[in-house]
């Protein structure tokens, strides 16, 4: 088993992105990512390790922010969309490179947990199936709203 601190210095820069890509705020990134992992170590008895650990912490990590999000009643506003979200393969499908804001403020609009999903997809490596791990579901769903989200945005993007 490893220690706590080896854990740490291994998925703090994966849940602190993961919780800036949702929160856009690298104070709340900060205050949900020590939060996770105040969770994980009361909580680790838990971990059966069916899944990545950093998968499990991501799931920590989601739950902790939306409830952050709902004691403080808070909105993030689209204006504090900040370039996160590296090139990768759907953004040059869907739009030019001068297009990125345009397409950053409609993955904004998507609902949850669409929205969060492509997030997921475009910032991080991980798979559809540790996406679906993440809400408790499947890869297939995490394919189907990921690829129903893509679709969304090509259509915004063709009339927009």
């Amino acid at each position: 088993m490893k220690k706590i601190e080896d854990v740490y210095k291994e998925y703090a820069n994966i849940i602190y992105k993961y919780v800036y890509s949702l929160s856009k705020s690298k104070d709340i990134a900060e205050e949900i990512t020590q939060e996770t992992f105040l969770i994980a170590v009361e909580n680790i008895k838990k971990f059966r390790g069916e899944c990545k650990i950093s998968v499990w912490l991501c799931q920590i990590a989601k739950h902790a922010f939306f409830k952050y999000i709902k004691k403080r009643k808070m909105e993030i506003p689209i204006d504090e969309v900040k370039d996160v979200i590296d090139e990768k393969v759907l953004i040059d499908e869907i739009c030019k490179k001068d297009e990125k804001d345009r397409l950053l403020k409609k993955i904004e609009k998507l609902k949850e947990p669409m929205q969060s999903i492509v997030k997921l997809r475009l910032e991080t490596d991980f798979t559809f199936k540790e996406i679906g791990r993440i809400y408790g579901k499947n890869e297939n769903w995490a394919k189907v709203i990921f690829f129903r989200g893509k679709e969304k945005l090509k259509e915004e993007s063709k009339n927009g």
